[in-house]
């Protein structure tokens, strides 16, 4: 009798530990407790999609992955330090790098994916050229994204920085020279700018690749202009700081750094989105 009791208490001992452990598990929502569960948020377009290729591949390698598709570029790093998500793969590094000193996250890149050109759309003029004196450009309200769109505009010729300036952190303060006064507008949501576009706001508008995709544009067909491929906004994974030496994270980039990811990026955006390694 004593020793069916005493397995009897053993099994009961055993089911409250793994009820336990079930509970902590799912506390987060994410991944975390489960070792082959790997939860990624991401933006519709291209990252999600990119992502469902990636799926696949991933389970062969023994991970499950779940992709978490968002709207804006807030709510992403909020659900990454609230650790409802693994990582989130939907910002270049200067957005990683202003967003970790404004909010103080302890965020960590795992790793260069691609790039995607921002581009100026115009339904009244088809050329940088043809816009005139004190034509409206509206841009994003994100100010991370303010340097790489006033680089691309002295770029293409259009406006001079004050020399010497980081040009990830340039500011509309800092142009010296605007020969055809443009008045740049800097009230928008991202995710919105394709809409005014579309409304023929403005006399141009400077759009995210993501977004021009999400709207059906074609960066290279539908843009008067388009960032050149060098540019140094890698979209990136970004994960809490140490989660980058995690099995599940490194085979994700893994995979998406593989041939036949980078071959997909390519031909299923033709050359909209380039990919890094």
């Amino acid at each position: 009798m004593r020793k069916v009791l005493t397995g009897i208490l053993f099994i009961i001992l055993v089911l409250s530990l793994t009820a336990c452990g079930t509970k902590d598990g799912n506390k987060s929502g994410s991944g975390e407790g489960t070792d082959n569960k790997l939860v990624v948020g991401a933006s519709n377009i291209p990252h999600a999609e990119i992502l469902e290729k990636v799926k696949p591949l991933l389970k062969e390698k023994g991970f499950d992955l779940k992709i978490v598709t968002f709207q804006d570029y807030v709510l992403p790093n909020k659900a990454l330090e609230s650790k409802e998500l693994d990582a989130n793969y939907f910002q270049h590094i200067p957005y990683l790098e202003s967003q970790i000193a404004d909010n103080g996250y302890k965020f960590t890149n795992a790793g260069g994916i691609h790039i995607e050109p921002i581009g100026v759309y115009s339904k009244k003029y088809k050329t940088l050229e043809e816009l005139p004196k004190g034509a409206k450009i509206l841009i994003s309200n994100s100010v991370a994204d303010h340097g790489r769109v006033l680089a691309m505009l002295e770029a293409k010729g259009l406006i001079k920085l004050k020399k010497g300036v980081d040009k990830t952190k340039a500011e509309v303060k800092d142009i010296v020279d605007n020969p055809k006064d443009l008045q740049l507008d800097a009230n928008y949501e991202a995710s919105l700018l394709p809409k005014l576009y579309q409304s023929n706001e403005g006399d141009a508008v400077l759009i995210n690749s993501n977004y021009a995709l999400d709207a059906g544009l074609n960066p290279f067909e539908d843009s008067v202009a388009i960032e050149d491929s060098e540019s140094p906004y890698v979209n990136i994974i970004a994960v809490r700081d140490g989660d980058e030496n995690k099995d599940s994270i490194k085979a994700l980039i893994e995979i998406l750094h593989s041939k036949e990811i980078q071959d997909f990026i390519l031909q299923e955006w033709g050359g909209s989105v380039v990919p890094v390694k």
